[in-house]
């Protein structure tokens, strides 16, 4: 019988040239388009924006029952 694989073990590096490019996308003016065909200017706005998480308003979840 075959053992089974426990795959936390195993270390794969790729190199450079076999890793493939990763496409980001936003919405940007109301529809959603790569990253990678902005202009300068708007590569320039994606790279200043802030992302922020809202704060919790300090309720306890109900319980169900």
């Amino acid at each position: 019988m075959n053992a089974p694989i426990d795959f936390n073990q195993i270390d794969i590096e790729l190199k450079d040239e076999e890793r493939q490019p990763c496409e980001v996308w936003t919405r940007v003016m109301g529809y959603h388009r790569p990253v990678a065909s902005f202009n300068t200017g708007k590569k320039g706005e994606y790279a200043e924006r802030r992302f922020y998480r809202e704060a919790s308003c300090g309720l306890s979840p109900q319980t169900q029952g």
